[in-house]
């Protein structure tokens, strides 16, 4: 688990240095089996530098990061380093020193000493080009009472399960809307059923669940002919993510001054980001002037924000252009629990596919094993439209399609700010209702 990603002055950093004693007093707890630093325990406070570390050289780190894996494997150098260092350890590449830690009832007493305003680490190329270019921000990146404040009011319209029931009927249409697709596909090869890569597919699914969400409006991205400007949409987001990770390390500033095309083409995605989103805002905005009568039924987020007078316009547009991006493609998952969740000690048989494993009440199985969404009052905003939209999503598909995968293979991840597969997975859809295909 990352604990913390934050530059040294930060506060979080600091604080490290009180508690790192309290994280190792846990003598009775497993500890991950490594060489140097292994089942290292006191009562004691000890320095911050005594924590495991390849060295405070953080340019030279860099270099050998860069040599053995590259930027797209940072999950794999976080795997060698717990097996190296031990349960918790420091690292500095380029000018950001992190503090980490793998064991889940030290990610437990971490969380416990956040704070009522946590803050959590600033993506470095998000927070430069929103500062030159003047961009308005929402929960993501602010801080303190400015954050409170939002989150507070997004709270009530995406947490809340009085509210978040709302979102059924949105998402189940489109999952509904994307067994079609699949149907259609079938008919399409003849074959009785469908083989392929579904991927594209599924940002398309994603991105039509989170604007039906957000705007209870439909944007066609399952049709047939699908719309170029939401595509271009999507394409952004995915530039986005994927130009942001070789900027994590390095003053993003260098990039700008050097005009480099990595820094081009983040600026050039997020320009779109805010364009479509503002776009996306505007119509319907005016939609609703237009029509000028109160929609007793449930409009979206967005009609609701607009109700309340809690957000200022601009906070709200800035906020809705986060939730898109987003709800496109995947909460930004701190990459450590891929070594969480591969580590022995806290998973039996981690690399077996076993879904039984979470269903045990033993806090010792599950506690603070699952983190996908963060934890707290800054946990993922989206969470629970999250939830949901994989829910429903999945029960359509199992309640419509034998889905089978022809050949085994390792797939593998690369880090694209989140992890993703490294090649295309390919499924084979059986409908159960071959009539279905004939419509």
């Amino acid at each position: 688990m990352l604990a913390k990603g934050l530059p040294p002055r930060s506060v979080l950093v600091k604080g490290c240095q009180t508690f790192l004693s309290a994280l190792r007093e846990g003598l009775g707890r497993p500890r991950v089996p490594t060489a140097e630093g292994a089942g290292i325990s006191t009562r004691s406070p000890r320095p911050f530098n005594e924590i495991p570390s390849p060295g405070d050289n953080g340019w030279l780190n860099l270099y050998h990061f860069w040599r053995e894996l590259g930027t797209h494997k940072i999950h794999l150098h976080q795997v060698q380093n717990f097996q190296k260092y031990g349960p918790i350890y420091r690292e500095k590449l380029g000018n950001v020193e992190s503090v980490y830690v793998i064991d889940p009832e030290d990610v437990a007493l971490l969380f416990k000493f956040e704070g009522p305003s946590p803050e959590r680490f600033l993506i470095p190329p998000w927070v430069a080009y929103h500062e030159y270019y003047q961009r308005p921000v929402g929960v993501l990146l602010k801080k303190s009472a400015a954050w409170k404040r939002d989150r507070l009011a997004l709270n009530q319209e995406v947490m809340v399960p009085e509210t978040t029931k709302n979102f059924v009927p949105l998402l189940d249409a489109v999952s509904r809307d994307f067994v079609s697709v699949l149907h259609r596909r079938i008919k399409k090869a003849g074959s009785g059923n469908f083989s392929g890569d579904i991927s594209d597919d599924l940002f398309r699914f994603a991105f039509e669940s989170i604007t039906n969400v957000i705007f209870g409006e439909r944007q066609g991205m399952l049709e047939e002919v699908v719309d170029p400007e939401a595509q271009q949409f999507i394409n952004a987001i995915y530039q986005m993510f994927h130009t942001s990770a070789p900027m994590l390390n390095l003053p993003p500033d260098l990039f700008r001054l050097f005009r480099t095309k990595i820094w081009k083409d983040h600026v050039a995605a997020w320009d779109t980001i805010f364009n479509k989103a503002e776009a996306y805002t505007q119509n319907f905005t005016s939609e609703l002037r237009q029509k000028g009568k109160v929609d007793h039924n449930y409009r979206g987020i967005l009609y609701r924000l607009l109700g309340d007078s809690r957000l200022p316009f601009e906070d709200i547009k800035a906020n809705v252009t986060e939730m898109l991006a987003g709800g496109v493609d995947t909460t930004l998952v701190q990459v450590s629990l891929y070594a969480l969740g591969r580590e022995p000690t806290f998973f039996f048989d981690p690399e077996n596919f076993d879904p039984t494993r979470w269903l045990s009440k033993d806090k010792n199985v599950t506690h603070f094993r699952n983190l996908g969404f963060g934890w707290g009052v800054r946990q993922c905003l989206g969470r629970r439209i999250a939830e949901l939209e994989m829910t429903i999503f999945l029960i359509n598909m199992l309640e419509n399609f034998r889905v089978e995968i022809q050949h085994l293979s390792d797939v593998g991840t690369t880090f694209n700010l989140i992890l993703m597969p490294e090649k295309p997975i390919s499924f084979t859809f059986w409908p159960f209702n071959q009539e279905a295909t004939q419509e």
